[in-house]
């Protein structure tokens, strides 16, 4: 079978963006054909350790690969988002990418025309993927319990624990248990929320809710989903906008389901994602929010020449006002940390990308390449080609 072939006809089909791989080598990429730009492989993908493969690098950005056992190539999917585009999602993609400034215009247009699909939906489009390439059977709930990443799962006993818990009538069984699902979902802490789906023996039964089981199974559905939003995650600090959206969107397709089987892995799906989102708006003790806003603008911000004015301006506060702040609580200053964020978007470009230094220097916005050079010395007492050397040697 042409694999390209097989890709341009999928994206055609579907709109959405798709790769051909070969040892790190892009042979086919859609995004990159249709806006004319260079290919990049994406830094934080590799290596896959499941085939196929679903990696969440934020709530809002995934991705997916399947490896065509015959030839060995890679079948990647994505970037897929599961809310509106937003100029920050657009830097977060491009950072991710090291793809330059002058495409951004281009590339919000384009990712804003992509399909939204919640995790549940992505993972379908793997599970068909790896059957067609490798003529294989694989669940999307397998695939989405991949969600926490590095979290080591026992699979099969596992998840025919949560299976159980997660729509044996027991989400709505009693208050307290209601309230603690709803605090871990708040505390955004993912593993104890799986600990709690897995091992929780309730055995009372809330009040039938249709006349159906799988209509039941779908109010049952709905009725979560909304209280998850509205007293789990908003609490949590999750966008409102976000989360009203969200609800819509899992409700929108739990009523497209046909079995109680998929129901219960996009509730499973569901909880995870509101959960990671509200632990990703969580603040480190001892910073204040005007001091974290600053520091996640300076983190989406390194492949720009942004500066202490920048960072002021973005919270509508004065730059000595920032300076003084900055090294109250973190006790370094402004400029040493948009430093230390560029060096360590190098670190992961040196690794994972095949760009010269004067790219990567380029790239990230410093003056010149013997100036980057010095810096990365100075904060890692090595060069930065010898660090590339012994980074793809382990």
């Amino acid at each position: 079978m042409d694999n390209i072939a097989f890709c341009q006809n999928y994206f055609a089909i579907t709109g959405l963006p798709i790769n051909l791989v070969n040892n790190h080598e892009i042979l086919y990429s859609a995004l990159s054909d249709l806006l004319h730009i260079p290919a990049t492989n994406p830094v934080t993908i590799w290596p896959a350790d499941y085939n196929p493969e679903f990696r969440c690098l934020s709530s809002d950005i995934v991705y997916g690969s399947v490896q065509i056992e015959s030839t060995g190539d890679y079948v990647m999917l994505g970037p897929i988002f599961s809310v509106p585009i937003t100029d920050d999602l657009v830097r977060r993609y491009m950072k991710e990418q090291a793809t330059p400034l002058k495409y951004k215009e281009a590339l919000m247009e384009t990712l804003a025309s992509i399909p939204r699909l919640t995790h549940a939906q992505f993972c379908q489009h793997l599970v068909f993927l790896h059957q067609c390439l490798n003529n294989k059977e694989i669940t999307a709930l397998e695939l989405i319990q991949q969600r926490a990443p590095k979290m080591q799962m026992q699979k099969e006993q596992h998840l025919k624990s949560i299976t159980e818990n997660m729509e044996n009538e027991q989400l709505h069984n009693t208050y307290y248990f209601e309230q603690e699902l709803f605090q871990y979902i708040r505390n955004g802490n993912v593993r104890a929320l799986q600990d709690f789906l897995t091992s929780s023996n309730l055995t009372l039964k809330e009040g039938q809710l249709a006349q159906t089981p799988l209509r039941h199974a779908k109010n049952l559905f709905i009725e979560t989903t909304a209280k998850i939003g509205m007293l789990g995650a908003i609490p949590g600090g999750v966008d409102i906008e976000i989360t009203y959206q969200l609800i819509d969107l899992y409700i929108q397709e739990c009523e497209k389901l046909q079995t109680i089987d998929k129901i219960k892995a996009l509730q499973y799906s569901m909880l995870l994602d509101f959960c990671q989102r509200a632990g990703e708006t969580k603040i480190p003790k001892g910073i204040s929010q005007e001091v974290y806003e600053c520091m996640n603008y300076i983190r989406t911000h390194t492949n720009s020449p942004v500066s202490i004015d920048d960072v002021a301006w973005n919270i509508q506060r004065s730059s000595s006002y920032v300076m003084k702040k900055f090294k109250e609580e973190l006790g370094f200053t402004v400029g040493a940390f948009i430093t230390r964020c560029k060096l360590e978007e190098a670190k992961s470009l040196l690794t994972y990308s095949d760009r010269t230094l004067a790219e990567i220097s380029s790239y990230l916005c410093f003056s010149s390449q013997p100036h980057f050079q010095s810096l990365f010395k100075k904060q890692y007492h090595i060069t930065p080609l010898e660090y590339r050397k012994q980074t793809r040697t382990r």
